[in-house]
């Protein structure tokens, strides 16, 4: 679901060694291209634009040594936020209980996309959504759509949801100490400044 193979295998190891882990990584545009990199803390805390900031830096310096990719690109490092993006197996048994929505790479069970409440993903890597709305033939019956399959996957911003992240926030900030405000958004994506790359 969007992961660049060959990229996503140079930025892992220097985001894990620094505590951070990848939720998504995009290489987009044609002209000049966007490399976007969306990470988080392996501890729970908010991402912070100091975290990005960091995160960009040292993945900056991973790039221009290793140079995998052509010509000029900007380098855009950001937090997942609220209505983040599914793309890992664990994301969707974290986020179990929420509203999401789905976009499969083929039709299951007579349609492609889907709005609904996420069950859960079981052992054998399918995705269990309850949909919102009744499916082709009017019943309100679970859908099951493999991990694989995914084309697309996001939460769906609601108070259940917010309330959720705002709760998560405070215990992190008790976590570390300090219930005093910083420069995170509860909740809300954080993104460093741009980083560019000129052709070599």
């Amino acid at each position: 679901m969007g992961e660049q193979g060959p990229l996503a295998g140079l930025v892992t190891p220097t985001l894990e060694g620094m505590g951070y882990a990848l939720v998504r990584l995009l290489l987009m545009g044609k002209q000049r291209r966007i490399l976007q990199v969306m990470a988080e803390r392996d501890d729970g805390a908010p991402m912070t634009v100091d975290d990005c900031e960091r995160v960009s830096r040292a993945l900056s310096a991973v790039l221009d040594v290793e140079d995998p990719i052509s010509g000029a690109y900007d380098l855009e490092v950001s937090s997942p936020g609220m209505d983040r993006p599914l793309t890992r197996r664990a994301d969707f048994e974290r986020y179990a209980g929420f509203d999401v929505r789905v976009e499969s790479e083929m039709a299951v069970d007579g349609r492609r996309r889907v709005k609904g409440r996420l069950k859960g993903i079981d052992a054998d890597d399918t995705v269990i959504i309850a949909p919102a709305e009744p499916g082709p033939d009017g019943q309100h019956t679970d859908w099951y759509v493999p991990f694989t399959a995914l084309a697309k996957a996001k939460l769906v911003l609601t108070d259940e949801l917010v309330a959720h992240a705002m709760k998560a926030d405070k215990a992190a900030r008790r976590d570390e100490g300090s219930d005093s405000a910083d420069d995170s958004d509860e909740g809300g994506a954080e993104k460093a400044a741009p980083s560019s790359s000129q052709d070599s």
